[in-house]
């Protein structure tokens, strides 16, 4: 459902005017109302900054309204602090996560007594500016400010309660510290620390080890600055939050916040800046920054992310349904941190995808016919190789004791197999392209390149109009679980040549883990029955 924005602030306005001759005269009933709902607390009384619209229609203060993506942040961060879990939000740029997480804190700050909130940055200035709003306790201090005085504590004083890099609640004890640089948790021990744009530290390493003595919930906010740094392997090791659910205590909980989830900003909004940017040669930055890709500088990806964006809805864009019969893979976890992964599609449209831990590959058989059984005809090709052989295993024995479902066929496939059709041309009909013996090391490099295609094949047709063949294309419905993870995995593996020079994938280059939910899309695209060849149009 679309959100209306911007929100009638006129509206918003008068609310919170009737809404503060209520507060007057029962106080204490509204200070336990919104002692246990901060999303509440922050639409009813706080307020944000934004110089940017000096002038306009709007006034640069305004009531701070949350849209869904802002409010389940809220839930993620009090899910993080019930759980004494760790954190890690990824986020584009000029989202409003920081003005969250201050206005989060200010709500600890008033109604959790003797709280101790940190926060730190990779410089002082970016803690703590005195006059300058882009620092985070400015930001703070605006909110506190912006409060009606009946909710700021007894004795409570600006020149004293709010110092430099230090607020304090005088009534309670609770208090808000920042620390910059690798001065970072130095400042002892604090029932939470948000460390804001946490990939652009210098030295990650002396942080970390000091965080983890003085707090149980560390909470990562920052935009993407390439592989291999802590942000980024944190993020990998970690698991996607969802709303709802509990939060993992052995890894880093995940919460991704994208431009798209922003009400205002439109493709033409994205479409706008990244003209922009390409123009200014910072299209690399804009691609971290907006895109959050990772791997904005890595070459030789096979699926770049601008296709990715163009897959989301392509059956909606370019006009066509789910025609087709389903059809499943199945990822198997091989141990360690690896998780299993199951995409189902149906014609060439992704269905579902989801993936779990489990290394038991009976269960993991298990869960997968679970899944299938009430989808009609299903084929669910299975990684074959290695731990792949107790699915199979598995699955022959519910055939043989009649427990699998008629209408659900296992197949192997195998990534280190030859090529499919291997005295086939790469590209049908062109008989001076390569034979896809010789153009492919294994079959997973035949996969993902033929995944590509269909990637290329929708991006083409959605930016350009051209009409293709809807069996080489491929739908991302923008509801599906997981898509902002599998947008990130599609994009991760890298092309090169073998020794033989022949193409081979590598999946995961340095700094990143195996893209098992992209791996189990790309097996369930390939093979793949088309009625034409890649690339023909249709008239």
């Amino acid at each position: 459902m679309l959100e209306t924005w911007p929100p009638n602030y006129t509206s918003v306005f008068a609310q919170r005017q009737s809404r503060h001759k209520k507060l007057r005269s029962n106080l204490i009933g509204a200070k336990e109302y919104y002692r246990t709902r901060p999303v509440e607390f922050i639409e009813h009384w706080v307020s944000t900054y934004d110089p940017r619209v000096t002038g306009g229609e709007l006034p640069s203060r305004l009531p701070f309204v949350l849209f869904q993506r802002q409010k389940d942040l809220v839930a993620f961060l009090l899910a993080c602090l019930d759980g004494e879990a760790n954190g890690l939000i990824e986020k584009c740029r000029d989202v409003g996560a920081t003005w969250v997480c201050c206005a989060f804190s200010v709500w600890l700050w008033l109604f959790w007594p003797g709280v101790a909130v940190g926060w730190g940055s990779r410089k002082e200035q970016l803690v703590d500016k005195i006059g300058d709003p882009d620092s985070i306790f400015e930001k703070m201090r605006m909110i506190i400010l912006g409060l009606p005085r009946e909710f700021l504590p007894e004795g409570f004083s600006t020149k004293d309660d709010l110092a430099y890099m230090r607020i304090i609640n005088p009534e309670t004890g609770a208090t808000i510290t920042g620390e910059a640089g690798d001065n970072i948790g130095r400042g002892g021990r604090k029932r939470i620390y948000f460390k804001d744009e946490s990939a652009h530290y210098e030295r990650p390493e002396k942080i970390e080890a000091a965080l983890a003595d003085n707090t149980r919930v560390q909470i990562d906010i920052s935009s993407v600055n390439g592989l291999g740094n802590v942000f980024h392997r944190r993020r990998e090791a970690g698991q996607e939050w969802q709303p709802g659910r509990p939060v993992s205590k052995t890894s880093a909980n995940i919460f991704l916040i994208d431009w798209r989830d922003h009400p205002a900003k439109t493709q033409a909004w994205y479409d706008e800046r990244r003209a922009k940017a390409q123009s200014d040669g910072l299209l690399h930055v804009f691609a971290q920054e907006v895109d959050r890709n990772y791997a904005a500088s890595i070459e030789n990806v096979i699926i770049p992310a601008e296709w990715v964006r163009s897959a989301i809805d392509a059956h909606l864009k370019v006009g066509f349904g789910d025609d087709g019969l389903w059809v499943g893979a199945l990822d198997v976890a091989d141990g360690g941190g690896d998780r299993n992964a199951l995409a189902l599609r149906k014609g060439s449209v992704l269905k579902h995808v989801e993936e779990w831990g489990e290394r038991d590959t009976g269960l993991t058989a298990r869960r997968a016919v679970t899944a299938c059984q009430k989808l009609g005809p299903v084929d669910v090709q299975y990684d074959c190789i290695g731990v792949g052989s107790g699915v199979k295993a598995e699955t022959n024995r519910l055939r043989d004791e009649g427990l699998m479902p008629y209408s659900v066929n296992f197949i192997p496939w195998d990534a280190g197999a030859s090529p499919r059709d291997p005295d086939s041309f790469v590209i049908i009909g062109d008989y001076n392209s390569p034979l896809n013996k010789d153009f492919y090391g294994n079959m997973k490099a035949q996969g993902w390149w033929q995944l590509r295609r269909r990637f290329e094949n929708t991006h083409r047709a959605v930016t350009e109009g051209l009409r293709l063949s809807v069996d080489d294309m491929i739908s991302i419905p923008s509801n599906l679980p997981l898509l902002r993870q599998l947008e990130k995995e599609l994009s991760q593996p890298t092309a090169s040549k073998s020794a033989r020079m022949k193409l081979i994938v590598d999946k995961s280059p340095e700094g990143t883990r195996s893209p098992n939910v992209a791996d189990a899309v790309m097996m369930a695209f390939w093979p793949a029955k088309t009625t034409l060849t890649y690339g023909e149009w249709v008239n």
